[in-house]
């Protein structure tokens, strides 16, 4: 392997984790610790990783944001009441005996808490949603089966990966309900993770249609990955936050709901 394509796997793999480790990457190329840590002094001063202790991470900076994925806590305190009133406007479009597809992210959990005592399936690589949902001292449990794909976990608590893929090929669900780390008129969908990426569109090829909830902050964002363009969505659900501007481009690409009773 040439060194400009091994420091792209390496650039590959910070993006869709976050991190990068000296030992784990000497074993994954079949290279020496010095030839990883050569490879790092080279990324690092093309501002692409910092060093750290026993590896490194990406730059830091909005330009370096399109890899970096916060952590499922840190986005949870973030728009509160942006993500409550998208997620009650979302529980407006869902019918009983409904069978969902529900993606990681803070206001996907927002939603599910909406959920408990509905007579709905849900299918999730979520954990916590998952834990939400089958919460055993929860009296108003959905009526319906929840299912978590498995797979392996990301910073935002998405099971993701050729099990959580495989499993989404094998079901069918009504509606897919998804977060999105960016929202770029060009860009599309976007996220951080490589991994989530495609978890993602599998969710959404397991469901007849597809809404996306996203608060006015995505907006803008983009991330390294593309899951979905406009195209293969049904709906936007956003909130009051989204600027004028905003919400003119975005209605001509995808139908957009603005969530009743979000923060003006």
């Amino acid at each position: 392997m040439l060194a400009a394509e091994r420091r792209r796997r390496i650039l590959d793999t910070a993006i869709a984790y976050g991190v990068v480790r000296v030992l784990g990457l000497s074993a994954e190329l079949n290279v020496s610790e010095m030839t990883i840590r050569r490879d790092l002094d080279r990324l690092a001063a093309a501002g692409e990783l910092v060093k750290v202790h026993g590896g490194a991470v990406r730059a830091g900076g909005r330009s370096a944001n399109r890899g970096l994925e916060p952590t499922s806590a840190r986005k949870a305190e973030r728009e509160i009441a942006e993500k409550l009133a998208i997620a009650r406007t979302a529980a407006t479009r869902i019918e009983d005996g409904m069978t969902l597809a529900i993606g990681a992210g803070t206001t996907t959990l927002q939603l599910a808490r909406l959920l408990r005592g509905r007579a709905v399936s849900v299918v999730t690589n979520s954990i916590s949603i998952f834990h939400v949902l089958t919460d055993p001292d929860d009296d108003h449990l959905p009526a319906g089966e929840v299912q978590l794909t498995g797979g392996q976990r990301t910073p935002s608590d998405a099971l993701v990966g050729p099990v959580a893929n495989a499993m989404l090929e094998r079901v069918r669900c009504d509606l897919a309900l998804l977060g999105t780390h960016g929202i770029d008129p060009a860009a599309g969908f976007t996220t951080p993770n490589i991994g989530e990426a495609e978890t993602n569109r599998r969710l959404i090829g397991a469901s007849r249609s597809t809404l996306m909830l996203a608060d006015h902050t995505k907006f803008g964002e983009i991330g390294t990955h593309l899951f979905a363009d406009f195209d293969a969505v049904d709906g936007l659900i956003s909130d009051a936050g989204l600027s004028a501007a905003a919400r003119e481009v975005l209605d001509a690409v995808v139908p957009l709901t603005i969530a009743e009773g979000a923060p003006a």
